[in-house]
């Protein structure tokens, strides 16, 4: 047995050295199982420049990225990309849409907007997404109340090799691979305005929490939010209640919370147009002493600062984010986007600093009036 195991160990060291190729194939092999994995979250390496103010890349969750090699589009034609927000009742997204507009005329694309009229209608949307893949465009750029529901068209698509662009979130493991994803980082955004409540309130406060409708970008939202009231004790969650992101709703959920719950000094909401419809019950019932927080960046919101109707956003920048959006996507339709999460910036707008985000129009969708311009006339 001794000597068969010697012979054994010569010829094999006869073969490697006979057929180097196969040492090399095994070594190459070895190395590829060794190596780990990226993580996600972490940067993606290469020389890819973010567009500016936007970071760099960084890696989707496993299983979750599309490649931009294997889209359809050729280099040389002018390209026709669908923007397909979740409803056009929200200025957010049509302020996003002037963002993707004014890249896309800087860059030689064309673009148009889909969308049903309501966030509610999921069907609508999946509907809008089966027509457009019935055209011939080559790239869409989405955002989706329910992924779920999307998923499987989005699926379509990247095998037609039209490219999807997720945009206004932070989602690193979408239901079905994707081409790329812009956003902010929705939880992060709301943690940073916590804490800033968490200061203003000493650690203590009696708290009422207007959620959206269910999905990812409510829980990410809301889950931010609690996560910076969770180390703080006196930081008392009374209430939860969804809404379906819109003013009336947002007015009526309020309402509810703050008549059955007198004791609610704080409101947080979801979105800014939440936030619209608690400063409307809070007046109606008297209760203008309580301190409303929203999250978007609406020009309506920071009226409402300056109007002291509520006191802080989120600012989530979503013309800039719009513009981001369009030149990821012309990048990965010429192949150059090497896939992942582009964060684009956040900021805690409050009375302090209102007004440099408020008069700078250029930037902001709906225009505010000439009355609300007011406070930027007289600095």
């Amino acid at each position: 047995m001794k000597h068969r195991s010697v012979l054994g160990l010569v010829a094999l060291g006869l073969l490697i050295a006979l057929c180097p190729q196969i040492t090399r194939t095994h070594a190459a092999g070895m190395a590829a199982r060794v190596v780990a994995a990226p993580k996600p979250g972490q940067p993606i390496p290469g020389n890819y420049k973010a567009p500016a103010p936007a970071f760099n890349p960084v890696y989707l969750e496993p299983g979750a990225q599309a490649s931009c090699q294997k889209v359809a589009f050729h280099k040389g034609h002018r390209p026709l990309i669908a923007y397909m927000p979740p409803a056009t009742e929200f200025n957010y997204y049509i302020a996003i849409q002037q963002g993707v507009k004014r890249e896309a005329a800087r860059l030689g694309a064309r673009t148009f907007m889909l969308a049903p009229q309501s966030g509610a209608d999921i069907a609508g949307q999946v509907r809008m997404l089966q027509d457009v893949l019935t055209r011939k465009v080559d790239a869409i750029i989405l955002h989706a109340h329910d992924e779920q529901a999307v998923a499987p068209l989005v699926k379509q698509a990247i095998a037609r090799g039209i490219a999807v662009i997720l945009v206004n979130s932070d989602i690193l493991g979408f239901p079905t691979p994707v081409n790329g994803v812009v956003g902010y980082s929705e939880h992060g955004g709301t943690f940073q305005e916590g804490r800033y409540i968490v200061t203003m309130f000493h650690g203590h406060a009696r708290l009422g929490v207007l959620q959206g409708l269910p999905g990812y970008d409510s829980t990410q939202r809301i889950n931010g939010y609690l996560d910076a009231f969770k180390p703080y004790p006196g930081m008392k969650i009374v209430a939860q209640l969804p809404t379906e992101w819109n003013v009336e709703t947002g007015d009526k959920a309020a309402m509810d919370m703050l008549q059955a719950h007198p004791e609610i000094n704080v409101l947080v909401a979801a979105n800014d147009y939440i936030a619209d419809g608690a400063t409307q019950a809070a007046q109606a019932l008297g209760r203008t002493k309580v301190a409303i927080f929203g999250n978007d960046g609406d020009p309506s919101a920071f009226v409402n600062i300056v109007g002291k109707h509520i006191v802080a956003t989120v600012n989530t920048t979503p013309v800039i984010m719009g513009v981001v959006a369009l030149h990821v996507t012309m990048d990965c339709l010429n192949k150059r986007y090497p896939g992942g999460w582009t964060q684009t910036p956040v900021t805690i707008v409050d009375h302090a600093n209102v007004l440099q985000y408020l008069c700078h129009t250029e930037n902001l969708y709906p225009k505010p009036s000439s009355a609300d311009l007011k406070a930027c006339r007289a600095r």
